[in-house]
């Protein structure tokens, strides 16, 4: 999975150098502070088939590492309208206490919860002066690097395709020259997973993220 993650980027990169001499192509790149509220987790535990099912309070740890991050790739078909392809790269850590009342020694996504969706892109410049509102919504799938491990041993570790995801934006964007320019936003993607652990178990769980963004686009 992780070469799926890097053959995304790659295709992000590869449309930008065809679109070059169409002058309408971004590339815009982005960190900033990511959030995840509680969302029941249930599955069965590996090697014995018995059930769990319990509310998880996630922890986004944005600047930990490795840290979240993303990048976009927009095609401007007018002045107003784009299509997007972006790559989110969230995170989000079950709590020590709650995880061990679980029987979990680890239930992360943290290399990432990678999100990654086809956008829908609307702008209006000259409203605001320089600045250049926009909103986005995208949908696409959930590539999350599983590492969960349980307190009797079995252990996951690996990326997996786990279920279809969705993604809304809001945001600012100001240039500081002819081809660069700087913006915020606010991203909240939704996610449904499915992930299958070693040892016949299974999780789901409905990840949501709520993120402030800030970052630089490069016009081609």
């Amino acid at each position: 999975m992780k070469t799926l993650i890097l053959s995304a980027t790659v295709t992000v990169a590869t449309l930008a150098a065809s679109q070059v001499a169409a002058q309408d192509f971004e590339i815009s790149v982005y960190t900033g502070w990511q959030t995840a509220p509680h969302s029941r987790v249930s599955g069965e535990y590996p090697g014995t088939g018995a059930d769990y099912d319990a509310l998880i309070g996630w922890d986004g740890k944005s600047f930990e590492m490795p840290p979240y991050y993303g990048i976009r790739g927009t095609w401007w078909r007018t002045e107003t309208f784009g299509l997007a392809v972006e790559m989110t790269h969230s995170k989000v850590y079950a709590p020590d206490d709650e995880r061990k009342d679980l029987g979990f020694d680890r239930m992360e996504f943290t290399d990432g919860h990678n999100i990654l969706t086809v956008n829908a892109m609307k702008r209006w410049p000259d409203q605001w002066g320089s600045a250049t509102p926009y909103v986005g919504a995208g949908l696409g799938i959930a590539v999350p690097h599983v590492d969960v491990k349980t307190t009797a041993g079995d252990k996951t570790y690996g990326y997996q395709l786990t279920g279809p995801a969705a993604k809304l934006l809001a945001g600012i964007s100001y240039p500081v020259s002819d081809r660069f320019s700087v913006f915020g936003e606010y991203q909240f993607t939704y996610s449904s997973n499915e992930a299958d652990l070693d040892g016949g178990g299974s999780l789901e769980t409905d990840i949501k993220t709520n993120a402030l963004n800030f970052g630089i686009s490069m016009k081609f």
